[in-house]
């Protein structure tokens, strides 16, 4: 089933099901550390770009996380989580995410567990069996708010891209956008905060969060 990405262009969905609005899987795969981690646990409750890469081997998907490492400063000042999952083992994850200079988690899927389950095999390439590269931007509670089918590499989504879907979603999920709301105003001023940030956590609750994405 088509979708209609924010140009009004249609791009493809992966798995039937898999459509904006829907909510993606919740994979438990490794880390670069070996540790198991679900896309939940890695998102909290903020946005996250998650891209679904071939692997080290592509030269495309270098390009396009050298971009993200750049931008990664701004996710992270947006409170945006960014996950990478490959089909590399442990230590070509490894190896890709260092060369890249990456600080967010790669998770390592080897046995082709996404692959298999999104149905995004990339036949075309039997030798290392990669996945067809997407990008995603999922809402909180992994609901899906845009897929790029990258299999070209104009298909995958640049910065400009990636803003743009992240202050709509951020728009959408933080009550608190507008603080020249009247309403927002008379809530703070009766000392009803919690549709401000940090949302009644903690900082210490927010900052260790935000760790436990790196």
């Amino acid at each position: 089933m088509p979708i209609l990405d924010w140009r009004g262009k249609e791009d493809e969905a992966i798995r039937a099901d898999i459509t904006v609005g829907a909510t993606f899987p919740d994979y438990e795969l490794p880390d670069q550390t070996g540790k198991r981690r679900k896309l939940s646990e890695l998102q909290a409750q903020d946005p996250l770009v998650l891209i679904l890469s071939r692997g080290h081997f592509c030269p495309k998907d270098r390009r396009q996380l050298r971009h993200l490492v750049d931008f990664y400063p701004e996710l992270k000042v947006g409170y945006t989580r960014i996950v990478t999952i490959s089909t590399d083992n442990l230590m070509e994850t490894n190896e890709f995410r260092d060369g890249l200079g990456a600080q967010w988690p790669f998770l390592s899927d080897p046995g082709r567990i996404v692959q298999k389950d999104l149905d995004i095999q990339e036949y075309t390439d039997p030798q290392h069996d990669p996945m067809i590269p997407h990008t995603l931007v999922l809402e909180p509670q992994l609901k899906t708010f845009r897929i790029y089918n990258g299999y070209w590499y104009w298909g995958r989504p640049s910065v400009a891209d990636l803003y743009h879907d992240l202050r709509e979603v951020t728009k959408k999920i933080r009550p608190d956008w507008d603080l020249s709301d009247p309403d927002l105003r008379r809530e703070w001023q009766a000392g009803e905060k919690g549709k401000f940030w940090p949302y009644g956590k903690s900082l210490k609750e927010v900052f260790a969060g935000a760790a436990s994405s790196s």
